[in-house]
C-alpha cells in the first residue's frame, strides 16, 4: 500500500567558490558569500564537514534543502556536488548552482534552467561529473574586467563601491533563491528578471 506521506521534494543549493582565507573576498567566491546568507536567513544550523566539503539542511516552510560549499578548488567543484546528490538522491534538475558571472554587470542577478557553461570551471566540473548540463544556476554578475587578464580579476577582492551595495545584493541573491523553492523556477525568473 501506498505511504500516505508525500515524499518532500528537496533541493540542493551550491555555492562556488575557493576554499581558504587567500581567496575569501574574491570575486569568484560569491557563492560562499550567497550561500552563508542564505543560511543565515532561514535559520538553518551550522555547517557539517561531508562531501569534501560543508553542508547543512533546512526547511524553508515545507520545503526541505540542503546548502553545500564544496572544499575543493573551483574546477574541481564536482567531486564535492555529485556525491551530495547522490546521498539525497536529489535529481540535477532541483540542483541549483550559485555562482559568479563575467557576462553580467555587477550585482546583476539572474536564474538560468541549463544550457551552455560559459567558460566557468566550476559549472564545467560539475556537469562533468553529473554527465548533464540540465541544472539550475543563480547567476551573479561581478562584469567583464577591462586592460586586465580574467583570472586575475576574478581572483581579485571587490572594488570599494561594490562593497558599499553588497549587503543589499546579498539579500537580494538570497530572495531569488527563496523565491525558486517557495514559487518554482518560472515564476522566480518572472519576478527577478523584471527590469526594476
Amino acid at each position: 500500500m501506498a505511504s500516505p506521506f508525500k515524499k518532500i521534494a528537496m533541493h540542493l543549493i551550491v555555492g562556488l567558490g575557493n576554499p581558504g582565507s587567500k581567496y575569501a573576498g574574491n570575486r569568484h567566491n560569491i557563492g560562499f558569500h550567497i550561500v552563508m546568507r542564505f543560511a543565515e536567513d532561514i535559520g538553518a544550523p551550522a555547517f557539517k564537514a561531508k562531501f569534501k566539503g560543508v553542508f547543512t539542511k533546512a526547511y524553508l516552510g515545507s520545503k526541505e534543502v540542503v546548502l553545500l560549499m564544496p572544499g575543493t578548488y573551483m574546477n574541481l567543484s564536482g567531486e564535492s556536488v555529485a556525491p551530495a546528490l547522490k546521498f539525497f538522491g536529489i535529481p540535477p534538475e532541483r540542483l541549483i548552482v550559485v555562482h559568479d558571472e563575467l557576462d553580467l554587470p555587477f550585482g546583476e542577478v539572474r536564474i538560468k534552467k541549463g544550457g551552455g557553461l560559459a567558460g566557468h570551471n566550476g559549472l564545467r566540473s560539475i556537469a562533468r561529473h553529473l554527465g548533464t548540463q540540465d541544472f539550475l544556476r543563480l547567476r551573479f554578475g561581478i562584469d567583464r574586467p577591462v586592460g586586465r587578464p580574467v583570472a586575475a580579476y576574478v581572483l581579485s577582492d571587490f572594488s570599494k563601491d561594490e562593497r558599499a551595495v553588497m549587503d543589499e545584493r546579498l539579500e537580494f541573491s538570497c530572495a531569488a533563491l527563496r523565491a525558486i523553492i517557495e514559487d518554482g523556477v518560472e515564476a522566480a525568473m518572472l519576478r527577478f528578471h523584471t527590469k526594476r
